[in-house]
């Protein structure tokens, strides 16, 4: 009887040792230590002193990961009201100018990988974009490009999210990641509502 109960004993942590892992590991914003307006970051990627789950998460969603001194990065899932970003919906991203010396964002669909569509939107940067002469930008995500100077496309992403890149930061974003101007999401409309 004794057998019994270590056996289901250690049966049962491994499910929920495993579990836990796994569910942490595929809820990719989960790595976030910090956390603005949806916008999430972790400043041990790329760390020497990264915990277990933070390098399964970078290794999961193959963010090949730079130390803070080079490259921080920031992952969005949501909108402005907290609902998972996806395909069908178009939203408008507006920036300013980002406290680095170049900066990507890129969007990915659920598996992690670019989405697979033809179009080859998958990103905007800091040397491409058209910014007006106060450094602001409006970027349009959606499945099409409209009128849009800026454009990321998320046709065939599903429910995706958006990756923020800052290479070469100044030191106060790296040291102080709630300082940075993140860019904000607004929701244009979704399935044709607006």
């Amino acid at each position: 009887m004794r057998a019994v109960r270590v056996i289901v004993a250690v049966l049962a942590g491994l499910a929920l040792g495993g579990g836990s892992a796994l569910w942490v590991l595929y809820n990719g914003q989960l790595l976030g230590s910090f956390e603005k307006d949806y916008w999430f970051g972790n400043d041990r990627a790329g760390s020497t002193a990264a915990d277990p789950y933070t390098r399964g998460i970078v290794a999961a969603i193959g963010l090949l990961a730079l130390n803070k001194s080079e490259t921080i990065y920031f992952h969005r899932y949501k909108d402005e009201q907290g609902r998972q970003l996806r395909e069908g919906c178009v939203y408008e991203l507006r920036g300013a100018a980002l406290p680095a010396r170049w900066w990507s964002l890129t969007v990915y669909a659920a598996d992690h990988f670019l989405p697979v569509n033809g179009q080859r939107a998958f990103s905007v940067d800091a040397s491409q974009i058209a910014a007006g002469a106060d450094g602001s930008w409006t970027v349009r995500i959606a499945s099409d490009r409209a009128e849009a100077a800026n454009w990321i496309s998320t046709k065939a992403a599903g429910e995706f999210s958006l990756a923020l890149r800052m290479y070469n930061p100044n030191e106060t974003a790296r040291d102080t990641p709630a300082s940075i101007p993140f860019p904000r999401v607004a929701t244009i409309s979704c399935g044709g509502a607006s």
